[in-house]
């Protein structure tokens, strides 16, 4: 029957999931036993919308969503290890603001005020609060609800599919010309900090993230092989990563027989914390004379100069590690200079023939 799904749980235990879809009301989804009583339910269901019966006040009126918030961190937070962190501190916003309302009575508009004072509040920085940082804020609570909808049935919709995010810019573009790039790597060198120039070599050559850099392994380096496999990133795979020339060299020149286990970049006084490059950077930085330049910044240089070598999309996604080609292109900005180059190319194909 349309709208009835068969469910075979992991434990082999087999349910009914009865859907009832009827143009202006919110869809229901109930699960049941047995077939027959899923079909009973959902006949008995869609002629009480149609004759406009059905008690809508009752989904939703036992559970908070404090009590969402509270299980979704507990139950389902743990498996999601890598941006655990700013998704908790995400959900907890939203229990501070909404926590106390049933889940029956949370509706879009509510949440769509939330996201209006998310967009003009400011950061602990005091800087105003971005787009993009917003956007993540409704995404954590979005996949909340929706686990509330899909696994635990204790809701039938998710109140934050209905309203419109904020739009998010293309993203930066900064990234190092030549002439920045060698007056950046030399003020490293001169660096107190014996590992703030390793790292930024690191970062240039492989386009690597600083939480990567910061938390490698020697267990994740092959020095014979030359090159790093990342057992855990950002989303979620693993990664290979070539290890050439000076990059080589600095990482061979600073093994000295260390447990696999150890960090390669380890804090002076702590082998179990990385290196906190923080105050060297930003010193480094000045020296160079560059301003409106971030760490983050180094990976969209590594990305550029690759585009402006002629390396592909697709190579330059798996080495940086990205899962969409739309991700990639944020990176491969080629400089202006190369787009002349290219462009004075291009004509000379196209008409030499009308100089003869």
């Amino acid at each position: 029957m349309k709208g009835i799904d068969k469910r075979i749980h992991k434990n082999g235990t087999v349910s009914y999931r009865a859907r009832v879809r009827i143009k202006g009301h919110p869809v229901l989804i109930q699960s049941f036993a047995s077939k027959t009583l899923a079909v009973k339910w959902k006949r008995d269901t869609e002629s009480a919308v149609e004759q406009g019966k059905y008690e809508y006040s009752k989904i939703g009126s036992k559970n908070t969503l404090a009590e969402l918030i509270d299980r979704y961190i507990d139950k389902v937070l743990p498996s999601k290890p890598k941006n655990a962190r700013n998704v908790r501190q995400h959900l907890l916003w939203w229990k501070q603001e909404l926590g106390h309302c049933l889940l029956s009575d949370i509706k879009s508009s509510m949440i769509a005020r939330k996201r209006d004072e998310l967009l003009s509040g400011t950061t602990c920085k005091d800087k105003l609060r971005s787009s993009t940082t917003v956007v993540r804020y409704l995404a954590s609570l979005s996949h909340a609800f929706a686990i509330a909808v899909k696994d635990w049935e204790w809701i039938q919709e998710n109140p934050v599919m209905k309203i419109s995010k904020p739009k998010i810019s293309n993203g930066r573009t900064r990234f190092l010309n030549d002439d920045e790039k060698e007056r950046l790597l030399q003020a490293c060198q001169e660096s107190k900090s014996k590992g703030l120039y390793p790292i930024v070599i690191l970062a240039l050559s492989t386009g690597m993230r600083r939480g990567e850099i910061m938390n490698l392994r020697w267990s994740d380096v092959d020095l014979d092989r030359g090159s790093i496999l990342l057992q855990t990133t950002k989303n979620g795979e693993r990664r290979f990563i070539p290890l050439i020339g000076t990059t080589l060299d600095l990482l061979r020149s600073r093994y000295t027989n260390q447990a696999i286990d150890f960090l390669v970049f380890p804090a002076p006084h702590s082998s179990s914390k990385p290196i906190d490059i923080r105050s060297a950077w930003e010193t480094a930085l000045r020296k160079a004379e560059i301003s409106s330049f971030r760490f983050h910044d180094l990976r969209h240089t590594a990305a550029s100069y690759l585009a402006m070598n002629q390396a592909s999309l697709l190579e330059i996604g798996t080495l940086l590690g990205h899962k969409t080609v739309q991700m990639t292109k944020r990176y491969a900005h080629l400089s202006n200079e190369h787009l002349y180059s290219t462009a004075i190319v291009l004509n000379a194909k196209l008409f030499s023939d009308q100089k003869r």
